[in-house]
C-alpha cells in the first residue's frame, strides 16, 4: 500500500503570546532572507494574527509598520463587565483597514487560526469563511476580551487548549519550524489584576504546548522575550528584531540539517 504524499513540503506554525507575536514577524522575515517560505501557516491567539497578515501578502517589515506607534488602548476600548473588559472594535477595524483578503479562501496561503468554544470546551480550527470574526476569536484572551460570536456558538483565545498549534498541520506537512514565542518563564510577582491574569493565562497556555513541542521538525523558541508583557505595543520594533535574531541564530546552529532537507536555502 503506498503511502499518502504530503499536501505541503513546509508549515509554519505560530504559539500565541500577545505582543510577543511581534517576534513572529522577525522570525518569518528571517526565514524568507533564507529563502524558506510556508506553504500553510497555523496560529493562535498572536500567532494568528501575524500569520492572517503575511498570509495575505504582506511582508513581515510592512506589517511591523502597521503598528509602529499604537497602543494597546487603540485596539481594546473599556467597557463595562459583559463577557470581557474590552471591547475588540479596535482589532475589527484594524483588519478590515489592512486586510485585502475577505475570507480564508482568498488568502495567498492558506492559513489555520485557532480557537476555543467557550460554551462546549472544544478546540476549533478556522481555515475557511470569514477571516476577521475568527482571527479576533482566536485573540480574545477570556476575561480581557468579550466571546465572538460565529454562526450561534461563542469563541475565545485558542491557547486555551492549543496554544502552540503544529498538530493542526501536522499530518498535511513535509516538514514544520515552529516558533513559540511563549515557553515557561518566571515573572516577578505584581499586586495587580492584570499580572494575575497574564500569568494564569501565560500558565494555562503553556500546559497545552508539551505535546505540539515534540511534533516540529525544528522548534525556534527563547526566554529572551519573556521581559514583555502581553500588552507591551511600546517595543514592537525590539521584538521584531529579537525574533529576527533567534531565527538567525537558529540557522546557524541547525545549518547542515537545514540544508539537508532544504537544499535550495541561502546559507
Amino acid at each position: 500500500m503506498s503511502q499518502t504524499k504530503n499536501i505541503y513540503k513546509l508549515g509554519i506554525a505560530l504559539s500565541g503570546g500577545g505582543a510577543k507575536g511581534f517576534a513572529h514577524l522577525g522570525a518569518l522575515q528571517a526565514l524568507n532572507e533564507k529563502g524558506l517560505y510556508p506553504e500553510v501557516i497555523s496560529g493562535t491567539s498572536a500567532g494568528a494574527f501575524a500569520g492572517v497578515l503575511y498570509a495575505d501578502g504582506y511582508a513581515p517589515k510592512e506589517i511591523l509598520s502597521f503598528f509602529q506607534k499604537k497602543v494597546f488602548r487603540e485596539f481594546a476600548e473599556f467597557t463595562i463587565p459583559h463577557g470581557g473588559f474590552f471591547k475588540s472594535d479596535g482589532f475589527r477595524s484594524f483588519l478590515k483597514k489592512h486586510l485585502r483578503a475577505k475570507t480564508f479562501e482568498e488568502l495567498q496561503t492558506p492559513l489555520f487560526a485557532l480557537t476555543t468554544d467557550i460554551e462546549y470546551g472544544e478546540s476549533k480550527a478556522f481555515s475557511s469563511g470569514p477571516l476577521i470574526p475568527a482571527v479576533i476569536a482566536s485573540c480574545s484572551v477570556p476575561i480581557i476580551f468579550r466571546p465572538v460570536e460565529i454562526n450561534k456558538r461563542f469563541y475565545v483565545d485558542g491557547g486555551l487548549f492549543k496554544n502552540f498549534p503544529v498538530s493542526t498541520i501536522r499530518r498535511e506537512c513535509d516538514k514544520i519550524i515552529g516558533i513559540n514565542v511563549s515557553p515557561l518563564m518566571r515573572a516577578e510577582f505584581r499586586s495587580s489584576i492584570k499580572y494575575i491574569a497574564e500569568r494564569s493565562f501565560h500558565y494555562m497556555s503553556v500546559s497545552n504546548t508539551l505535546l505540539d513541542r515534540n511534533l516540529c521538525d525544528y522548534l525556534i523558541e527563547s526566554d529572551a522575550l519573556f521581559k514583555y508583557s502581553m500588552f507591551d505595543l511600546e517595543h514592537v520594533e525590539e521584538i521584531y528584531q529579537t525574533g529576527h535574531e533567534l531565527t538567525i541564530k537558529f540557522f546557524e546552529e541547525n545549518k547542515d540539517s537545514l540544508i539537508k532537507d532544504f537544499p535550495y536555502i541561502t546559507t
